[in-house]
């Protein structure tokens, strides 16, 4: 029964990595990048808020760490920044699990929209500081807005599709640690 449950987490893990790879990959591409045009979603952010609200122990920090990194370095970010303000916001999801769990989905859904923006702030904050250029704040604010919108799609097809639920209250993982 262990080797299932070790199984599952390395399973979700693997699915994680595949996932942010294909969104990293679709990113890249050439398409609509005309200029003056509206910026899209962050994705990639959208699922990882969605699956460390649902289920945290799929999503180790050093996981998010590396894709987020990668991420960093392939689209030419400052490196680490958005990094370290995606673990962050991440940790202090993770820490209040217990009570990210009682929500319902329209409270969940403004913590995180609330999250998105808090982070889009900080990192505009430590750019302009820096004297890094940047894009306007208009973009970033209509990206937010994008993500913000997406997120229900994302929770709802990591649930249809994956399963991807919050455990119930009392609910024990293998080990007999409450999930």
């Amino acid at each position: 029964m262990v080797e299932v449950w070790r199984q599952t987490h390395w399973i979700f893990r693997g699915l994680f990595l595949a996932l942010a790879l294909l969104l990293l990959f679709l990113r890249l591409l050439p398409l609509g990048h005309a200029p003056g045009a509206l910026p899209g979603p962050d994705l990639l952010l959208c699922l990882i808020l969605a699956w460390i609200v649902r289920r945290p122990d799929f999503l180790p920090m050093p996981l998010i760490l590396a894709v987020i990194l990668v991420e960093d370095l392939i689209l030419m970010r400052p490196p680490g920044l958005w990094t370290a303000i995606v673990v962050l916001g991440t940790e202090f999801l993770r820490s209040r699990v217990a009570l990210t769990r009682e929500l319902n989905f329209l409270v969940e859904w403004m913590l995180i929209s609330g999250m998105m923006l808090a982070m889009m702030l900080v990192y505009r904050l430590v750019l302009g500081l820096a004297f890094v250029p940047q894009p306007a704040f208009g973009f970033a604010v209509v990206q937010v807005l994008w993500s913000v919108g997406l997120y229900p799609l994302v929770v709802g097809l990591s649930r249809l599709v994956l399963d991807l639920r919050k455990p119930a209250m009392g609910e024990v993982d293998d080990f007999g640690r409450r999930v």
